[in-house]
C-alpha cells in the first residue's frame, strides 16, 4: 500500500462535477477520484476547519465509532473495478482490526476527520495515477503505468474519466502545502 496526501479539491469546468485529487505522498502521481458534492464539502469543511451547527454524516459515524469503543486507524482505497474506485475504513476495536466497506470518497472524509493515513493499492494507482510536468501538462495518464495494458473495452469505460481530467486546470498541481 502507498500512502497518499490530499492535494486539493477541483470543479470540472463543463459539468461542475468534483474531484478529489490525492497526491503519493513520496512521489509525483496524482490519483484524481470524481466525487459528490456533499462529500467534496464536507471533506473542505474538515480541511478548512469550518464548524456545522449540527453534526455533519461523517461527523455522526465518528461519534458512533467512538461511542462504540473503536478507533479509525486508516483508509484504504483497495480496488477499482467499472469505472468506480472501492476503499475499506479500518477501525480498531477491543484488540480487533475491522475492515468496513466503504465507497472512497466516504473513507476519505472519515481519514481527514480521524486525522489518519490514506493509503492506495499499488495496481490500483498504476491503473488510474496521473502524472504531470513542470508546466501542468498530463505526461502519463490513466492506465498508461499500468503493468498490464487496459483492453479497448476499459480504455472506453475510462475515456469520460480521461475527458474530465484533461479540463482541469493542472497548472498548481502539486504546490500545496501539507
Amino acid at each position: 500500500m502507498i500512502e497518499l496526501v490530499i492535494d486539493s479539491i477541483r470543479v470540472g469546468l463543463r459539468h461542475y462535477r468534483r474531484v478529489v485529487v490525492l497526491k503519493e505522498k513520496d512521489a509525483e502521481r496524482f490519483l484524481p477520484i470524481w466525487i459528490g458534492p456533499d462529500v467534496a464539502d464536507a471533506i473542505a469543511y474538515q480541511l478548512q476547519d469550518v464548524n456545522s451547527p449540527r453534526p455533519l454524516t461523517h461527523d455522526l459515524i465518528m461519534t458512533m465509532i467512538s461511542e462504540l469503543g473503536g478507533s479509525v486507524t486508516s483508509v484504504a482505497i483497495n480496488d477499482l473495478k467499472d469505472d468506480t474506485f472501492y476503499a475499506v475504513v479500518r477501525i480498531e476495536q477491543d484488540g480487533q482490526t475491522l475492515e468496513i466497506d466503504s465507497r472512497s470518497s466516504d473513507a476519505i472524509a472519515i481519514a481527514v476527520r480521524a486525522e489518519v493515513p490514506i493509503y492506495v493499492a499499488e495496481h490500483v494507482l498504476e491503473r488510474a495515477a496521473v502524472k504531470v510536468d513542470d508546466d501542468g501538462e498530463t505526461i502519463e495518464g490513466i492506465g498508461a503505468a499500468a503493468t498490464t495494458p487496459a483492453t479497448a473495452e476499459e480504455l472506453e469505460k475510462l475515456s469520460a474519466f480521461r475527458d474530465f481530467v484533461s479540463e482541469l486546470d493542472l497548472d498548481d498541481l502539486g504546490s500545496h502545502s501539507e
